[in-house]
C-alpha cells in the first residue's frame, strides 16, 4: 500500500514529536529505534523510509526540538516559566537544551551541529528580544541568562531534596529578575 506525499510528512513529524519525547525523557542511548516506531504507531521497517540511521534521526530531531521560537521578553520573564517546578519536572516537554546537551557531546557531529545550530540561533532570538540600543550587550546578556537558566535547571533536576530543588529555582529568577532591575 502506498501512502501519500501528506502522509508521509505527517508520520515523519509524528516521529520527531515522539523521539524527542523520548530522547528528552530517557536519553538517546536508553531509546530504541523501534522504541520511536512503536511510540509513533508506525513499523520499525519503515522507519529507513524516513531516516537513514538512528544518527540521523538524533540529528534531525535536534533541529526539530530547537525550530520553535523561544518566549519573548526580558529574561526574568523568560524566567518565570522556564525556571518553575512544573518545568523542572517535565524533562519530556521541557526544554531539550538542558535535557540533551551533555549528551549531544558523544553522538554522532551531525547532532552537535544541530544543537549548536540551534543554541546559536536561540541566543541570536533571545538577543533581539532584549535589543536595546547596544547589540553587542544584548548578545552578552541572551548568552549569560540563557547559560544561567540552563545550568540551574540541569542543578535542580539532579537534586533529589526537593528543598534545594526549589531553592536553585527560586534563587536563580530573583537573580536574574535583580540584573534586569538593577
Amino acid at each position: 500500500m502506498k501512502v501519500c506525499r501528506e502522509q508521509v510528512a505527517e508520520n515523519r513529524l509524528r516521529i520527531l514529536e515522539v523521539a524527542g519525547e523520548l530522547f528528552k525523557a530517557q536519553g538517546f542511548d536508553k531509546v530504541t529505534v523501534c522504541d520511536v516506531m512503536k511510540a509513533a504507531g508506525l513499523t520499525h521497517g519503515g522507519f529507513y523510509g524516513y531516516f537513514k540511521s538512528k544518527d540521523d534521526l538524533i540529528a534531525q530531531t535536534i533541529t526539530h526540538l530547537l525550530s520553535p521560537a523561544p518566549p519573548r521578553g526580558g529574561l526574568a520573564r523568560i524566567a518565570e516559566h522556564y525556571l518553575s517546578t512544573d518545568h523542572c519536572g517535565n524533562m519530556k516537554e521541557g526544554c531539550p537544551v538542558a535535557a540533551l546537551a551533555t549528551e549531544t557531546l558523544r553522538q554522532a557531529p551531525e547532532a552537535r551541529a544541530a544543537m549548536a545550530d540551534g543554541v546559536r540561533r536561540r541566543i541570536g532570538e533571545l538577543a533581539q528580544s532584549l535589543a536595546g540600543d547596544d547589540d553587542r550587550a544584548a548578545r552578552r546578556e541572551a548568552i549569560a541568562g540563557m547559560s544561567t537558566m540552563i545550568g540551574a535547571l540541569i542543578l535542580a533536576r539532579i537534586c533529589d531534596d526537593p528543598a534545594m530543588t526549589r531553592e536553585i529555582l527560586e534563587e536563580t529568577r530573583m537573580w536574574l529578575s535583580d540584573r534586569e532591575q538593577g
